[in-house]
């Protein structure tokens, strides 16, 4: 028998992705692409060394499963030192290929037909396609329009008895708020006595300005014992074609994890491992990140002002959100492609966050740039 052709979609509504349809956009027109959030610059040059001498020295094998060791050792001292927490580097933290593999594995180890999980909007655009491959019924709401903060008793209004999953991310992409003490503390209230798990996106936890401390779930104990907690190496690094990042999770939620990570990916690039296990040695290197990107965008700020742009307080994360309800009423991917094809620059439509393509009239720009680079940009943006 033929095969008929006959395919129906688990995702019918999804489409290849707005970063990589905007980052084409760009190279179509040799625009500047502020669009998808990496950086121009590169990284330590001592972390090109590092891979360097452990290819050489015959680290080219598989890594054990859970990731190489001494890396775990270091994640685990780092998050005691910062957070005041303490987990097993061989039982509780997994290195992984990325975040977004961190974050699908969590899902796919705990999701069920039926299961419902809740989205706070605007949310980075992997977390409802792995719910809805897992049966997941997704269930949404919104930050706040001012200020982008949780109204947490919308939060608790949305759970039921069939509440499996909530995913929170701080500093937040793309709005670039954070959530504080309060924000984890009312979460754990929510989540208390009931069989939820949360996932924690907390990839851009060292790009927090003003002085400010990023307020891990690690730092929660009562919200701790039920959450993942992700993070990335290539935010941390500028290294994000590398993909490597880590979960951290208590023992029974990281045995689920483990028995799903090994048949995903099982294992992750063994010596760009053996690189970031020395170079997490040098702790001014992520400790001085948020000041290196407070520059950066307060730099890209000041160019913008006096724009026809509104631009939105940037609390963490190396986004700018910029309102354009001064400048066009055209629908925000329409303005996002005139943007790029006409004026040079490629950012992000903020509608693409949303379930229902929400449009409030702002763009996402990502400042993770060269100083010359956000210059040449911001002498287009002004001419908008």
């Amino acid at each position: 028998m033929e095969f008929s052709g006959n395919i129906i979609s688990k995702l019918p509504r999804v489409k290849t992705t707005i970063f990589t349809t905007m980052s084409a956009l760009a190279r179509e027109h040799n625009a500047i692409n502020l669009s998808q959030g990496f950086p121009d610059f590169n990284t330590h040059p001592q972390l090109i060394d590092l891979v360097n001498d452990a290819m050489k020295k015959g680290m080219n094998q598989y890594s054990p499963m859970q990731g190489y060791l001494p890396l775990r050792e270091m994640i685990a001292e780092k998050t005691e030192a910062l957070y005041s927490a303490s987990y097993d580097p061989d039982k509780e933290i997994t290195i992984t290929a990325g975040a977004t593999q961190a974050i699908f594995t969590a899902i796919a180890a705990f999701i069920r037909d039926g299961d419902e999980a809740i989205i706070i909007e605007p949310a980075y655009d992997c977390y409802a396609p792995a719910i809805e491959l897992c049966g997941g019924i997704l269930k949404y709401i919104k930050l706040d329009d001012v200020n982008f903060s949780v109204n947490w008793d919308d939060v608790k209004k949305l759970v039921t008895a069939k509440t499996k999953l909530i995913i929170i991310n701080t500093p937040h992409n793309p709005t670039g708020s954070i959530l504080n003490a309060a924000d984890l503390i009312k979460l754990q209230k929510i989540t208390k006595d009931k069989d939820i798990i949360v996932i924690s996106d907390e990839v851009y936890e060292h790009i927090i300005f003003d002085g400010v401390e990023h307020q891990s779930v690690a730092r929660f104990p009562d919200l701790a014992k039920r959450s993942f907690i992700v993070s990335s190496f290539g935010k941390t690094y500028h290294t994000t074609g590398w993909k490597v990042g880590y979960v951290m999770a208590p023992e029974n939620l990281m045995t689920e994890f483990r028995k799903v990570h090994q048949y995903n990916v099982f294992c992750v690039n063994t010596p760009i491992q053996v690189a970031y296990a020395e170079l997490l040695k040098q702790k001014d290197l992520y400790l001085e990140l948020g000041d290196f990107y407070k520059q950066k965008r307060d730099h890209f700020k000041g160019l913008l002002k006096g724009s026809r742009f509104g631009l939105k307080p940037v609390h963490g994360s190396y986004f700018q959100l910029v309102s354009y309800d001064k400048i066009s009423d055209e629908k925000d991917v329409d303005f996002a492609a005139r943007l790029t094809k006409e004026y040079g620059v490629a950012p992000i439509p903020m509608s693409v966050f949303y379930n229902k393509l929400d449009d409030n009239r702002h763009l996402r720009l990502c400042f993770a740039k060269e100083n010359t680079t956000l210059e040449k940009a911001a002498e287009k943006l002004m001419k908008v």
